[in-house]
């Protein structure tokens, strides 16, 4: 059975909106506001190595699809199996990309993935697999920098209470702090 893995760049008032481009006025924060220190994405490196496939929603996935694939640093991601969850998506253009219609087929995915399916991103999927208790780690990298307004990885739109072990934590020169969560079951 695969483990399913939310990573997550995260402020630490906990806004995941935005983090290197797109809608929101700051975007772009993990690196316009926090000087750049390789160590801290040492995690970045080892996910790819260690990821069996790689799950998004669809707006992450209009974000990735045009990058990626011409990225030499993200070979393994182009290379591995990529669902998408969506209900509109038609014909992922993206290779080896296929789609999900619902939640119960991301369960079946993770009984048929033999090792880790990531899902970057996706702070919208990243509720919906929690409220699903279909996520067993997180990875949050936690920027020193508060946002205030933004779409939040936990937010009040659900009263489930989710217990979760530190497993692993370093904090780097720049500020950013690794959590490393395992959902406790």
């Amino acid at each position: 059975m695969g483990q399913l893995i939310i990573t997550e760049f995260t402020t630490l008032d906990g806004v995941v909106d935005s983090p290197g481009g797109g809608p929101h006025p700051h975007a772009g924060w993990t690196f316009q506001q926090v000087e750049f220190d390789e160590a801290a994405y040492e995690i970045k490196d080892r996910e790819q190595q260690e990821a069996a496939a790689m799950l998004m929603g669809r707006v992450s996935y209009e974000e990735f699809a045009p990058v990626w694939p011409s990225m030499e640093d993200f070979a393994e991601y182009n290379a591995m199996p990529k669902y998408v969850v969506s209900s509109t998506l038609e014909n992922p253009a993206w290779h080896n990309t296929s789609v999900l219609r619902s939640l119960d087929e991301v369960a079946r995915l993770k009984e048929t993935v033999g090792g880790t399916i990531l899902v970057h991103g996706s702070a919208t999927l990243a509720k919906g697999l929690a409220a699903a208790d279909l996520v067993d780690r997180y990875h949050l990298l936690i920027f020193p920098v508060l946002l205030g307004a933004g779409r939040r990885l936990f937010d009040d739109t659900t009263d489930t209470l989710r217990k979760l072990d530190l497993v692993e934590h370093e904090a780097y020169a720049n500020g950013v702090v690794k959590a490393v969560c395992d959902v406790a079951r």
